[in-house]
């Protein structure tokens, strides 16, 4: 099973989008899959928008009444997703941008690479639409990152999009109600991806195109970025995975 797990802030305009472009994937690249998408508090129509397509798609939304943030939404949808799996070793968790900022079509590609043995394939989106500034944290995220975070071997650490082994998601998310995650904004997915990384086996990467979408973590502006992650790197010390990422093909 496929879980594809997606946490939408104010996403009114592009997570419907999203979760159709996703279907039309999976129909030309025939898996079983599920939907799971934490609506966090949304104040703008999020819910209504949802609401169709818990009938059409193999979807569960869970809504929060409140904001819990990104990486509280990541940490419900993994226990999620671990909940229902039997599997552990042989099924797959998917995270991708509500805000379609990376395109759905890497999907076939990271399963493939998840099919052939890899534990962890990290989406590198290839861009050079996004603004200059915006291109320079991508860049220079892995230096800012360290010492805590660090993965060899990957050149983007930010896109939101991976796909991971559900052992490795077990290893480290607890049953309790004890956040894991312990940094917000950019730094979030970084951090989630090095915890799940740290005690892969294997690692891989696949370039992902940009989605039609603007990166709602952009909004923050390059510099608020840069600090987020800077001190991301110092405020976790988390191990390093014993192999470097595998080299794209």
């Amino acid at each position: 099973m496929i879980y594809v797990c997606i946490s939408s802030y104010n996403n009114n305009p592009t997570v419907g989008l999203l979760l159709w472009k996703i279907r039309n994937v999976f129909n030309d690249f025939p898996r079983q899959y599920q939907l799971l998408v934490v609506d966090d508090g949304s104040t703008d129509d999020t819910g209504t928008t949802l609401k169709p397509y818990e009938k059409s798609l193999p979807l569960t939304v869970i809504k929060q009444s409140v904001r819990v943030g990104l990486a509280a939404s990541l940490e419900i949808l993994m226990k999620e997703a671990l909940s229902r799996s039997d599997r552990h070793k042989r099924d797959c968790v998917i995270t991708i941008p509500a805000d379609f900022s990376v395109s759905p079509t890497v999907i076939p590609d990271l399963v493939k690479k998840f099919e052939s043995g890899a534990d962890v394939i990290v989406g590198e989106l290839e861009s050079e639409d996004d603004r200059f500034g915006d291109r320079m944290v991508r860049r220079f995220a892995p230096w800012l990152l360290s010492p805590g975070i660090k993965i060899p071997g990957l050149r983007d650490i930010t896109s939101g999009c991976a796909a991971f082994r559900m052992i490795t998601i077990q290893s480290f998310i607890g049953d309790g109600d004890q956040a894991v995650l312990m940094n917000e904004g950019a730094s979030t997915f970084p951090e989630f991806l090095a915890r799940a990384s740290s005690g892969a086996r294997q690692i891989a990467s696949e370039p992902v195109k940009k989605g039609p979408g603007t990166s709602t973590v952009s909004e923050h502006g390059p510099i608020i970025n840069a600090l987020n992650l800077f001190g991301a790197g110092r405020r976790v010390k988390i191990p390093a995975p014993s192999e470097p990422a595998n080299v794209r093909s």
